[in-house]
């Protein structure tokens, strides 16, 4: 009996021994899982971290470029516009030029005419009621006429007594002179027009050589220079 008892006391030392043993193996697998899980978890976070950091790395690197695409595509976009502007203003003035030289060319053309009606208008002496009628009928043709050109921009330009230009005029005598000083025009000799502020055709002048200087030219060379204009006046009035 005390054998048994013995053998009994022997088995629950054992089974709780057994017990024991498993409970510290359990607890040793349990934490070895919990480390593994952690090892894992670490792992994991270190991965993904690096491939976050990896993601935000690419991202700035195409982001980097798209801007400069960007910049690149913008610079463009302003040299095409500039571009296109500075095309669209010459094509403009380059019409504008075209019409002035076409306008020019057709008005150049009617200036003798008014050189003709003006000179007509000197030489008139309405003495008769007949010749009368036939000078205002002149005068309203020099009228309308005159009209018409100052409606396509063309104006008489104003010359005696001011200062020699060689842009605008065209220095056909030149003579002493005491009521002018050296280089003052003293003579219009045909009238210059201008067109849109541009010079239509240069008006011819005498121009004053001033007080007390002599002729560079001679009065024969004086004279066959206003013979040579009559007789253009003759011939314009002839066509």
């Amino acid at each position: 009996m005390i054998e048994k008892e013995s053998d009994n006391v022997e088995n629950v030392e054992e089974n709780v021994s057994e017990e024991v043993n498993l409970n510290e193996d359990s607890s040793v697998i349990e934490d070895q899982t919990n480390q593994d899980k952690e090892l894992y978890v670490e792992s994991n976070e270190k991965i993904n971290a690096e491939d976050l950091q990896n993601t935000i790395t690419n991202n700035d690197a195409r982001l980097e470029q798209l801007e400069k695409e960007h910049e690149t595509l913008k610079s463009q976009y302003v040299r095409i516009a500039a571009d296109f502007d500075n095309f669209r203003k010459r094509q403009s003035r380059d019409q504008d030029d075209l019409k002035i030289q076409l306008v020019s060319k057709a008005l150049t053309a009617i200036l003798p005419i008014v050189d003709n009606f003006e000179r007509a208008r000197q030489q008139l002496k309405p003495d008769s009621e007949e010749a009368q009628t036939l000078h205002r009928n002149y005068q309203g043709l020099y009228k309308q006429l005159v009209e018409v050109l100052k409606q396509q921009g063309v104006a008489p330009m104003r010359v005696v007594g001011q200062q020699f230009d060689p842009n605008l005029h065209e220095a056909v005598l030149r003579e002493p002179s005491e009521e002018f000083n050296e280089d003052i025009i003293t003579e219009e000799l045909q009238r210059g027009y201008h067109l849109e502020g541009k010079v239509l055709r240069h008006a011819l002048v005498k121009v004053s050589m001033g007080p007390g200087q002599q002729n560079s030219q001679e009065p024969e060379e004086k004279d066959k220079v206003e013979e040579d204009i009559d007789s253009e006046s003759n011939i314009s009035e002839d066509n």
